[in-house]
Parts: C-alpha cells; sequence; structure tokens
C-alpha cells in the first residue's frame, strides 16, 4: 500500500512551518541611460551589498591561495591539526578579497578616480595655436603618472575578476 505523507495534517503543518520563506519581492526598473556606462551604474548596486555582505557575514567559502598575498596563503600557516579543519588565514583570506572587490567598486564609483593620475592647467594663446588638444580644450598637460595609473587600473581589473570567480560565493 502506498501512503501519501503529504495528506498527514501534522507532516503539512511542519513542512509549511520549516519550509516557510517569504517571497523575497524584486521590482526592477532599467532606464535607457542605464546601459550607457552599464559597469558605473553596476557598481553603485553592488558596492553596498559587498560592504554589507563583509559586515554581517557568517561564514567564509574555500578560496585559491593564487589570488591573496603569501602572507595570507594557506601554506603560510601554522599547519592545522586535523586535515578538516580551516587554516588559521581561512577567513582572512576571504577577508582580504571582499577588501579587493570593495576598493574595486568604490573606485569604479568615482567619477575622477583617473584625476589623481594628472594635472592639467589652462595653455596659453601660443599653446593653443601650436597643439590640436589645447586648442580644443584649452588645457595644457602638465604632470601625469601613467605607471601609478597604470596600477590602479590593474588593481580595479582584479578586484572584478575576484567578483566574477567568487560571485556564487557571495551569500551570507
Amino acid at each position: 500500500m502506498k501512503v501519501n505523507i503529504g495528506t498527514y495534517p501534522t507532516y503539512r503543518f511542519w513542512h509549511r512551518w520549516f519550509d516557510y520563506s517569504p517571497q523575497q519581492s524584486i521590482k526592477v526598473k532599467i532606464d535607457k541611460w542605464d546601459t550607457w556606462s552599464m559597469d558605473h551604474t553596476l557598481a553603485h548596486i553592488v558596492l553596498p551589498m559587498l560592504a554589507q555582505l563583509k559586515a554581517t557575514k557568517h561564514g567564509a567559502p574555500c578560496t585559491d591561495d593564487k589570488d591573496v598575498p603569501k602572507e595570507l596563503r594557506s601554506t603560510s600557516a601554522p599547519t592545522k591539526k586535523n586535515s578538516w579543519d580551516t587554516d588559521d588565514n581561512h577567513f582572512k583570506r576571504w577577508d582580504w578579497i571582499l577588501d579587493e572587490m570593495i576598493w574595486a567598486f568604490n573606485q569604479k564609483c568615482r567619477d575622477d578616480w583617473e584625476g589623481d593620475f594628472y594635472e592639467y592647467k589652462d595653455a596659453t594663446p601660443e599653446e593653443k595655436e601650436k597643439s590640436d588638444t589645447e586648442s580644443l580644450f584649452g588645457l595644457k598637460l602638465v604632470w601625469e603618472d601613467r605607471k601609478g595609473r597604470n596600477a590602479h587600473q590593474k588593481r580595479m581589473s582584479n578586484g572584478f575578476k575576484l567578483f566574477g570567480k567568487y560571485y556564487e560565493n557571495l551569500w551570507d
């Protein structure tokens, strides 16, 4: 005889009690201008979510040693007592990865981060005549830190790469 356990009132009660989770209400409105610079638009959404996740997280996923500095790698931690234990740097690695993501998205939210690596001044009338750039914009580049800008961009790109790699681990 086959019994349908769902017909028992106590089962249905407990099933509803423990499986009850109210549906999350999500409404998204996308305007045409939201996709003009979608990376910038999404950064304003992702940044506060990452910050909240870091502040309220209850665990940490497994991470690759190659994604963190040498001092945070599992090989730099004291030997574990049992093979199934996490090493002393397990949670530190996840914090570092979250910090890199947060930093990258924070920079993306800044419209002027590149301004930290360039300085312009108003071009003189003579300089405007000599160069198309100065005549077009009326500004002359007086200082730039290309190396610093490239290092900054590389760190941002790494934060976005980590976001993609650990996307399915962004849970609390």
